[in-house]
């Protein structure tokens, strides 16, 4: 569809529609809208709409309302998303700002994100397959086991026991974490693992064996595909939202947790515009997320500080402080849910998270 007017008329149907989820006739556009021709004019260009499939007419007395392809024309065409106003941006720093802990920041996270959006929101944690070595320590713990207490640049920690034949002395252990957390700091786990089994020369013969368990968990680790948890909130919405024919497969799609997180990871991953991704009813490929729109950004590593959304405007997404991500943050709601608003939500959560990763990581 390339005729400008048509798509004006499409935007406003799609935009009345998300704001009165009531069908929108020609008439009241007309009315409400300033689109510089008559009503039977837009009548006829919605006419032209729905034989293209962007729109539909529930009921032959009835204005019409969006199809999932009016949707998926909508919201490509938001080639920017409208930046948070200053109380926004200030309530969201505000209310995570006080995070003690990543866990915490992902938890915040999820009840904000939902708050705003008034939808499900879901916050992944990240993957240890994704995480850099900061710090690494080893803890005797029995005979013949070690604790390897390893630290990654998101601020994750993760434990993991060695098991050696004889115990190393103090000494020697003292060695191998000096040695390991020098020589892979900042490597991911698996280049980590090549370095701590390429350990040699003098000091390391009484702690091989500890060393090569080590190496072995940071193998495992960075095997690691799954997001350490997903945090979710705003369930409660759904009543709010959906007919109740709805609700039963829906809440099955929050239950299919790892459905949820290809699905989300994917859309993250992809590169777009607005560094939103955007899955609308049957794209999902989800049969219970039918009738459901998902939108979700990836947080990850910043490597400048964040900035307003006004400042983020001016570059371009390959300038944006944030590198591949390494989890995502995401919302669910109904098709006809307030895109625009969603998408913009989503996303200045998201670049917080990459903030607060990084600061995390940061050892500050």
């Amino acid at each position: 569809m390339t005729q400008s007017r048509r798509m004006l008329v499409l935007r406003a149907v799609v935009e009345d529609y998300i704001r009165s989820q009531e069908p929108v006739g020609s008439a009241a556009l007309s009315k409400e809208r300033d689109l510089g021709v008559s009503s039977a004019t837009i009548r006829n260009d919605m006419a032209a709409l729905e034989d293209e499939g962007y729109l539909i007419q529930p009921h032959t007395s009835a204005g019409r309302v969006p199809t999932e392809k009016g949707y998926r024309y909508f919201v490509d065409r938001l080639a920017t998303v409208v930046p948070l106003s200053e109380a926004q941006r200030r309530g969201i720093n505000s209310f995570l700002s006080g995070s003690v802990s990543l866990k915490d920041a992902l938890q915040r996270s999820a009840r904000l994100l939902s708050e705003i959006t008034g939808q499900v929101a879901i916050v992944a944690s990240p993957s240890l397959s994704k995480a850099t070595l900061r710090h690494v320590e080893l803890v005797p713990v029995a005979m013949s086991t070690l604790l390897a207490v390893v630290i990654t640049d998101t601020g994750r920690v993760a434990q993991h026991g060695l098991t050696v034949s004889a115990m190393p002395t103090a000494d020697d252990i003292n060695r191998l974490s000096g040695a390991v957390n020098e020589q892979c700091n900042g490597q991911s786990l698996s280049s980590a693992s090549e370095t701590v089994r390429a350990l040699g020369g003098t000091g390391f013969e009484t702690v091989r064996e500890a060393a090569d368990a080590l190496a072995d968990a940071f193998a495992s680790m960075a095997l690691d595909e799954r997001a350490n948890e997903l945090y979710m909130s705003g369930t409660s919405h759904l009543a709010h939202s959906r007919s109740l024919t709805d609700l039963a497969p829906l809440f099955d799609a929050l239950e299919e947790q790892v459905v949820l997180m290809k699905l989300m990871s994917n859309l993250s991953e992809e590169p777009s515009a607005t560094g939103v991704g955007v899955s609308i009813g049957s794209e999902s490929h989800t049969p219970e997320l039918l009738h459901a729109s998902v939108v979700s950004s990836g947080y990850g590593r910043s490597t400048s500080p964040v900035a307003n959304d006004s400042e983020r405007n001016k570059t371009s997404p390959d300038q944006d402080s944030t590198n591949e991500p390494i989890a995502f943050v995401g919302s669910i709601g109904p098709t006809h849910m307030d895109y625009a608003a969603t998408m913009a939500a989503v996303r200045a959560v998201a670049r917080y998270l990459t903030f607060f990763v990084s600061e995390s990581g940061s050892g500050d």
